[in-house]
């Protein structure tokens, strides 16, 4: 069964800047476009930022682009999420999964089970 297990969430002040990966197993990563999505309190889950599989494009949800990047290595089966000048509106449980297009997540065939980051003084 494929899945993503995620890492590098945790709690940072304004300002501050936090490094996100995944890691994907049981599946061809490197067949699927691999999206991060979030859930923010009492808000829908969102597509922040999305890869294609071999690594020539990349999408950005506009409040997150200029201080977000993502990257991938399909050698290591991973994607990695840069997060600077992070803001509280950015908090939520962020999730990896597999990218069905237009970064968004329905539909996403393979998920991970989230990692949390807080922005907050």
């Amino acid at each position: 069964q494929g899945k993503f297990v995620e890492s590098g969430g945790g709690l940072v002040e304004p300002g501050g800047s936090l490094r996100l990966s995944c890691t994907a197993s049981g599946f061809a990563f490197d067949q699927y476009p691999i999206g991060w999505f979030r859930q923010a309190p009492g808000k829908d889950l969102e597509g922040i930022s999305c890869i294609s599989s071999v690594n020539d494009y990349s999408y950005y949800r506009p409040s997150v682009a200029g201080r977000f990047s993502i990257s991938r290595d399909n050698s290591k089966n991973s994607v990695i999420l840069e997060m600077t000048n992070l803001q509280p509106e950015d908090t939520g449980t962020y999730y990896c999964a597999t990218d069905v297009g237009a970064c968004a997540p329905d539909g996403a065939e393979y998920w991970g089970q989230g990692t949390q980051v807080t922005v907050s003084l």
